[in-house]
């Protein structure tokens, strides 16, 4: 449990990032909290939207404000594993073999267009986001401490696409979809165009980010509030419009998650409106319609959505109670 000491200063700390990020990305709040609670549950993000709704330059501002080393990756279908993970080359001047560390060993990696890169480059990056390591001629290196992914993708219906497998999609802990910019943010950007673009400035250090991670690990989570979310879960199984639930490690990734939701709105436990209000960004792209409800238009979010509006709420006190 936390202490209220504690408490205050993650919470102060996840304002100044959201502060940091939201003098970019205008008009998304909801969507920058949302970011940052998947980073500090010590997740990888997944952000999907149309081309120009700020993906990339949400990815910089919130690698920008955590500071630490940052390397981005431009997928391209000609991209291969080596080019990410690194490559054995050979030194003549000394006459062996050296490692030549890849962009994968930085704290945090962009990883632009990741549905751009063919399956098999999509899949290095399995290794380390799920093991933060990488294994190259029988060597494992632990890539460095945070360490976290955040990835852009186009819709599926853009040409040169690959769609990620149902495997890798589950490495990531949130898919974000950012869509266009209020009326009055939009104009704001546009204003911008004369002048000098804002950047998000590093608010913390790498050091002071591990500690926000485990200060949000001891938010509480009550007994109810573990029944509710397996109970969401559970229904996503046997759902008739899903051919594939959520698995056991979504479930996890959804208390993690809510406890950093909790953490930025400066309560030592999480409550219902915390797993509400992340649920479909941390469950939907985990789970897979049938072929059947795809034909008749059915989402992903729509049913987890029904799930959530279906599913009965703990009562606030049993969530409180530890």
């Amino acid at each position: 449990m936390l202490d209220p000491a504690s408490r205050e200063r993650g919470s102060t700390a996840l304002q100044r990032l959201h502060s940091s990020v939201a003098g970019v990305i205008r008009g998304k709040d909801h969507e920058i909290d949302l970011a940052l609670a998947c980073m500090v549950a010590g997740g990888h993000l997944l952000i999907e939207d149309k081309p120009g709704t700020g993906k990339t330059t949400m990815a910089k501002a919130i690698a920008a404000s955590i500071g630490g080393s940052v390397r981005r990756v431009q997928f391209t279908p000609d991209l291969l594993p080596s080019d990410i993970t690194g490559v054995t080359v050979f030194n003549p001047a000394t006459t062996e073999f050296t490692y030549r560390e890849g962009p994968a060993f930085a704290n945090l990696l962009i990883a632009d267009e990741i549905n751009r890169a063919s399956p098999k480059t999509q899949a290095a990056l399995l290794e380390v986001m799920e093991e933060r390591q990488i294994t190259a001629d029988g060597v494992t290196r632990p890539v460095p401490d945070p360490f976290m992914v955040v990835a852009t993708q186009n819709p599926l219906d853009f040409q040169g696409t690959y769609p990620l497998p149902e495997v890798q999609l589950d490495r990531f802990s949130m898919k974000l979809e950012l869509g266009y910019a209020p009326a009055d943010a939009e104009l704001e950007v546009m204003a911008r165009i004369r002048n000098e673009q804002p950047s998000a400035q590093q608010v913390m250090t790498t050091e002071q980010f591990r500690e926000l991670v485990v200060l949000a690990s001891r938010v509480n989570v009550a007994p109810a509030l573990h029944r509710y979310v397996l109970e969401i879960v559970t229904a996503t199984r046997a759902h008739r419009d899903l051919r594939l639930g959520v698995s056991t490690r979504g479930a996890i990734t959804l208390l993690a998650v809510i406890r950093a939701m909790a953490l930025g709105r400066n309560r030592a436990f999480a409550t219902p409106e915390d797993v509400k209000d992340v649920a479909v960004q941390v469950l939907a792209h985990r789970v897979a319609v049938t072929p059947e409800a795809e034909i008749e238009g059915i989402t992903n979010e729509e049913v987890v959505g029904s799930i959530l509006a279906s599913t009965p709420v703990p009562r606030a006190r049993e969530t409180v109670d530890g």
